[in-house]
């Protein structure tokens, strides 16, 4: 004789604290100071795109929209990456990472809580854009 498996439903609550995700004026300041030098830095005929994203926000500009998504997660994996790898070797803090490609090539940086991706050309001189965002 055969048992039917019975389905257990179970349902989840999210809680949201919108007090913890909401940001201060300085960090909404200074997203949109990072935003403001980014739609600059997109004026350049070597920059594709570029994503920037914090806790509350997400700013994206692309080349070819349509390929939002993986340039999304290809954003994100290399910057959760390299923070693993990072943690593991105890090298502290990521500040930035480079991934070169045949045809192009991306920067990723961690500026103050603001995850910042710029897709380039391979030509394009990453060393002008790491130069525009030190402090």
């Amino acid at each position: 004789m055969v048992k039917k498996k019975q389905s257990q439903k179970t349902e989840a609550a999210i809680v949201v604290d919108e007090d913890e995700i909401a940001g201060t004026p300085e960090e909404d300041q200074t997203f949109k100071d990072l935003s403001d030098k980014l739609a600059k830095l997109r004026k350049d005929k070597d920059v594709i795109g570029y994503i920037i994203r914090n806790k509350t926000s997400a700013t994206i500009d692309l080349e070819k929209p349509e390929k939002l998504a993986e340039y999304a997660i290809f954003s994100s994996q290399v910057l959760e990456s390299s923070q693993e790898i990072s943690d593991q070797f105890e090298l502290g803090d990521v500040e930035n990472v480079l991934i070169e490609g045949k045809e192009s090539k991306t920067l990723c940086m961690n500026i103050e809580g603001n995850k910042i991706t710029v897709f380039m050309e391979k030509n394009a001189d990453h060393t002008d854009i790491l130069k525009e965002f030190s402090p």
